[in-house]
C-alpha cells in the first residue's frame, strides 16, 4: 500500500491560498476593487473544499418582518431547508433562517474586530422561525434555533502580540461576540467562551439571544502561522457539522403573511 504525506498536501493548499490572496492584494489598486477581489478569493476557496451542502456568497439578511442586516461579505447558508433567494439589483437577500456562519473580511485584522462584531450582530439580531419537518417519513416539531458563527478573515494581523487580538475580542459581548477568524501570514484562532443555552426555555428566539448575552469570553486559541488555513477551515467544519449540524426548518407561511397569502397545510 502506498502512502502520501498529509502535512505535504496541507501545505500545499496553505500556500497556494496564500498566493491567490496576496496576488488579489498587490496588483488592484483600487480600494473597492482590492476589496472585491478579497471577498472573492475567500468565497472560491470555501467553496472548493466545503461539501456542496453549504452554499457560500455574500449577502444580505433578511428576515420576516422585512428586517435587513448589514451587508455581509461571506454568507455560509443552508440551500436546502431555505428554498428561495431573493436576488434584486445585484444583492442576494437570504432568510436569516438559512444561515450557518457569517464573515467579514478585510486586508488586516487590525482595527477590525469591532466593525466585524457590529456585523455579525446585525446577522443575530433578526428574527428566526422554525417549522415542523418530515424527516425519513417521521413528524418532527419545530427546533430550537441554531448559533449563528460569527468571524474575520484576513490576509494579516498587524497587532504585534496575540495578546492584543485577544484583548479586542474579549471587549465584544453579546451578539457581537466573534467565535473564530483567520489571518492568513500569523495564524487562525478560535474563542471559548462560558456559558449554555437554557434548554427549558420554549421561546427559541429568547433562549437563542439570552444565549449570546450571557456567555463570557474564557481564552482564545491560536495556531502556527504555517497551519493558518488549515486549523481555520478543520475549525469551521466542526462547528458546522458537530456543533450546529442541520437548521431548524422555515416557517415558510411566515413570510406568505406580510403579502396576504396562505400556504395549505393539508397538502
Amino acid at each position: 500500500m502506498s502512502n502520501i504525506e498529509l502535512p505535504k498536501l496541507f501545505k500545499g493548499m496553505q500556500d497556494q491560498m496564500k498566493a491567490q490572496l496576496n496576488t488579489n492584494r498587490s496588483f488592484i489598486e483600487h480600494p473597492g476593487s482590492k476589496g472585491d477581489a478579497l471577498e472573492n478569493a475567500w468565497i472560491e476557496w470555501l467553496r472548493s473544499y466545503l461539501p456542496n451542502r453549504y452554499s457560500i456568497d455574500k449577502a444580505i439578511i433578511i428576515d420576516h418582518h422585512g428586517n435587513t442586516s448589514h451587508q455581509i461579505d461571506i454568507v455560509i447558508y443552508d440551500n436546502y431547508f431555505t428554498p428561495f433567494i431573493f436576488s434584486q439589483n445585484g444583492f442576494h437577500y437570504i432568510p436569516a433562517e438559512g444561515v450557518y456562519a457569517v464573515f467579514e473580511v478585510k486586508p488586516d485584522i487590525y482595527g477590525n474586530i469591532e466593525y466585524a462584531g457590529e456585523k455579525i450582530a446585525s446577522v443575530r439580531a433578526l428574527d428566526r422561525t422554525s417549522t415542523s419537518m418530515i424527516s425519513s417519513g417521521n413528524l418532527l416539531s419545530a427546533r430550537p434555533l441554531t448559533k449563528i458563527v460569527g468571524g474575520i478573515l484576513a490576509t494579516s494581523n498587524s497587532y504585534k502580540q496575540n495578546k492584543t487580538v485577544e484583548g479586542n475580542i474579549s471587549k465584544l459581548k453579546g451578539l457581537q461576540t466573534i467565535d473564530l477568524g483567520c489571518s492568513v501570514e500569523t495564524g487562525s484562532f478560535s474563542v471559548d467562551y462560558n456559558g449554555e443555552e437554557n434548554p427549558k426555555e420554549n421561546d427559541f428566539s429568547k433562549r437563542i439571544n439570552e444565549y449570546y448575552e450571557a456567555r463570557v469570553f474564557n481564552k482564545l486559541n491560536f495556531s502556527k502561522p504555517e497551519n493558518s488555513l488549515i486549523t481555520f477551515f478543520m475549525q469551521l467544519t466542526r462547528y458546522l457539522q458537530q456543533a450546529i449540524g442541520t437548521i431548524p426548518a422555515i416557517d415558510l407561511q411566515a413570510y406568505l403573511n406580510v403579502i396576504g397569502e396562505e400556504i395549505d397545510q393539508e397538502l
